[in-house]
């Protein structure tokens, strides 16, 4: 099966059953999300109706989401992590639960029309209960009765996770089945779908029995497969509303947020939220080890292998970061994120550079992103038309990053290599006889020097730590330590997106994060009457203390501009004019309002929120009722945010 006739089939059967299927958002999340940097889960987009509000879709929809997930970039080579990814999803916004989303499983993994997998290969968990919240009997009973349907007797795993007899279903904790997108929101116990990948005795050398075996290791091993995850969204997990002050220095701090703060309150509607990898299912569908070896990487990998003249086999580690980290760079920047020093505009920037430098290291030593980009654009282009219609900007902004390392790459190599002769004594560490470093005494360096290095010629510390550690160096614990904390807190990776979210109302739209949503569009509109008619949103990041706008211009914004600017948003905020919210279609819709975002992210059903006649822009909400719940708007600050584009920092009174 390939991975377009997936797609298909996962649509088709859920639209049977009465979903209505809706493109897949952005990676970016909306602008009042400031939870995370990317769109991690097929949920992500869709929180707003999770937690009540109506969709135009209905009660029941389906869409095929992709998705970014960045806490595994230095796990990124093994044989199942991936940096981007597909996620087939169906939802019910407080309308079917348990029962069908099970029972509709089942049907399509083992459905002769659909997936035809075998039930006889399949396993799966239930939420065992913690946290004060009880053990899903409700999920162990219908998983019971689809079986028997299917002629099989089933049985419940003890607390140990051993397999056997007839045990199919296995209770376990929320570390594995609960689920929740990021810190707080929506929430729930879940029940995960396994496939038995290699039940026979040829593949296996033994009988092919799994009695006797814990289930954690049989996974853990590989020899079952997790491939779909259907989610019972009942809770709305919070911080404590005595807690959050401390919560807020917790993170700032860097540390981690005890579960104690937090508290799970019953949601208004209880939903449904799956999750399937379509890389995962593809290969388990033919029969693949693991995903690299699907339609989706291997013409990746005959371009790599036609740049670097080498071999897959002898390089898998480094063709499989190559890989991920250049499809990842390409729909990212499709999405319009550019290669930043801060927030996720960091993180592509450290993948283009990741793959960069894996690139050298299979010998590449000419520009080689734009074609393995052009690669991944043929394989995804049918279903995400977004990425042939921006190919240009992809390829200008690879290649410019591409250039821009190399330079930077060589400096902090050079550096790098007086550190290690300091060490070693005279050699070159990339010419060293086989095994010369890794023999005898492991000699350690102060790992605050790469940090220096960074500082001096850009190179990230990860990267500097990648080199040095494959030359045989290891670094004094504590001062590695300290370099790391250094760096996370001048990169401030993540807290420049939820810092001061808490306050907000992280958890459900604060006020102030409404009033500022709403001063992004007043701010927009003044800035086309002002500066320019073609002025676009080209970013924005909202807290309760400030909003920040980015949009095209070719320079700095002079004094004057800005405070006409200013005084415009301000005249609109005391005339008082009320925001109205109208639903149409996206066709009706773009004949009234310009869109600073591809269309095509956009459903076919639309909001469109109009202030007067000076505002109007497709958008998701919130907003307050009557502008004169802003007060006084004043901008801050202007200043560049990359070429072209400028930013502006504002506040209200």
């Amino acid at each position: 099966m390939t991975a377009e006739e997936l797609r298909e089939k996962y649509l088709k059967f859920f639209e049977s059953k009465g979903h209505t299927i809706i493109p897949s958002a952005s990676l970016v999340p909306r602008e009042t999300d400031t939870s995370t940097l990317f769109t991690t889960a097929g949920m992500h987009p869709l929180v707003p109706y999770l937690l009540g509000e109506g969709h135009p879709g209905g009660k029941r929809v389906t869409s095929v989401q992709k998705c970014v997930r960045t806490g595994d970039i230095d796990d990124v080579g093994d044989n199942r992590h991936n940096t981007f990814f597909e996620m087939m999803g169906n939802w019910s916004f407080g309308d079917y639960f348990k029962k069908e989303a099970i029972v509709w499983s089942f049907e399509f993994l083992t459905g002769k029309e659909w997936l035809g997998l075998d039930p006889n290969r399949l396993y799966v968990t239930t939420f065992k209960g913690e946290n004060g919240i009880p053990r899903d009997e409700t999920a162990i009973e219908v998983w019971k009765n689809v079986f028997a349907k299917a002629g099989m007797e089933v049985e419940v795993a003890g607390d140990d996770e051993i397999i056997k007899n007839n045990i199919r279903i296995i209770p376990l904790g929320t570390e594995d089945n609960f689920w929740i997108a990021g810190a707080t929101g929506p929430c729930g116990g879940d029940t995960e779908m396994f496939y038995d990948t290699r039940p026979f005795a040829s593949t296996r050398g033994d009988d092919g029995s799994m009695d006797g075996q814990k289930f954690s290791d049989l996974v853990d091993s590989f020899r079952l497969i997790e491939i779909w995850n259907d989610v019972f969204m009942e809770f709305n997990k919070q911080l404590k509303k005595d807690k959050i002050d401390e919560a807020n220095k917790l993170l700032f701090e860097g540390k981690k947020i005890p579960e104690s703060f937090y508290e799970y309150l019953k949601l208004s509607q209880q939903n449904v939220d799956t999750g399937m990898g379509v890389e995962r299912t593809l290969a388990v569908l033919n029969g693949k080890e693991n995903v690299f070896e699907t339609e989706l990487f291997q013409p990746i990998f005959k371009k790599i292998e036609e740049l670097s003249s080498t071999n897959y086999k002898l390089q898998t580690k480094n063709y499989r970061i190559i890989a991920d980290h250049i499809k990842a760079s390409v729909f990212m920047l499709a999405d319009g994120v550019t290669p930043l020093n801060v927030g996720r505009g960091y993180v592509l920037r450290r993948i283009i550079r990741r793959a960069v430098r894996y690139g050298k290291l299979l010998g590449i030593e000419k520009n080689f992103t734009q074609e393995i980009a052009e690669v991944v654009i043929e394989t995804y282009k049918d279903f995400y038309p977004e990425l042939e219609k921006n190919k240009n900007v992809i390829f200008a902004e690879l290649e410019k990053e591409e250039n821009k390392f190399s330079q930077t790459l060589e400096k902090g190599i050079e550096a790098l290599k007086k550190i290690f002769n300091s060490a070693i004594g005279g050699v070159d560490p990339e010419n060293l006889p086989q095994g010369m470093v890794l023999t005898g005494n492991i000699i350690r360096v102060d790992g605050r020097t790469i940090f220096d290095i960074y500082q001096k010629t850009g190179l990230p510390i990860e990267i500097s730590q990648e080199i040095m550690t494959g030359w045989g160096l290891a670094f004094d614990e504590q001062t590695m330590n300290e370099a790391t904390e250094e760096f996370k807190k001048h990169q401030n990776l993540s807290r420049t997106a939820s810092a001061g979210a808490f306050k907000g109302g992280l958890q459900n739209t604060g006020e102030m994060e409404t009033k500022y949503h709403t001063a992004t569009h007043l701010l927009l509109a003044a800035l086309r009457q002002i500066i320019g008619a073609e002025t676009y949103q080209k970013g924005s990041n909202i807290t309760a203390e400030r909003l920040r706008f980015d949009f095209n211009y070719p320079e700095k914004v002079s004094p004057e501009l800005l405070k006409r600017v200013e005084d415009l948003v301000n005249q609109k905020i005391q005339e008082g004019l009320s925001v109205e919210l109208k639903e149409m279609s996206k066709d009706e819709a773009l004949k009234l309002a310009k869109v600073s975002f591809d269309p095509a992210k956009y459903g076919d059903i639309v909001k469109v929120y109009s202030i007067g006649e000076f505002s109007t822009e497709l958008c998701g909400g919130p907003h307050v009722q009557n502008l004169s719940e802003l007060g006084h708007f004043k901008i801050k600050k202007e200043e560049a945010s990359s070429a072209g584009v400028r930013r502006i920092k504002a506040i209200l009174e």
